[in-house]
């Protein structure tokens, strides 16, 4: 069974960094190295977004325009682990993070995905 587990959430004060983690436990598809991995968030009261991805079929790199410059989003295929730097963190940036490998379908910030992990609190105070 495939499972997604990311770590690294927690709070911190706006202008602090974390580095969010998403370990795979399970063999999938073609192998994870072949396999697309994002980042997703959804705040109280909001829609989930995309955060970044990598796209594996092209290599592309994708980031929500409201994280550009401050996340980097990268991957280990050795230890199937996918991470999310976050620096400079806002209090916007406050929300549930979750993880996902295997893209089925859809186009950025919409990309569709098969595995979810169970997502990890970022809490951000000003």
């Amino acid at each position: 069974q495939v499972q997604l587990a990311e770590s690294g959430g927690g709070s911190v004060q706006a202008g602090g960094s974390l580095r969010l983690s998403c370990a795979l436990s399970a063999y999938i598809g073609y192998g994870y190295s072949t396999t697309s991995v994002g980042w997703f968030r959804q705040a109280p009261g909001k829609e989930r977004e995309g955060v970044a991805a990598i796209y594996a079929g092209s290599g592309n790199i994708f980031y929500a325009d409201s994280v550009k410059g401050r996340f980097t989003i990268s991957r280990d295929n050795a230890k199937t682990t996918a991470y999310l730097q976050m620096n400079s963190l806002k209090s916007e940036d406050t929300a549930m993070y979750y993880c996902a490998v295997e893209r089925i379908g859809g186009s950025w910030p919409t990309f569709e995905f098969k595995y979810w992990g169970q997502g990890t609190q970022v809490t951000v105070s000003s």
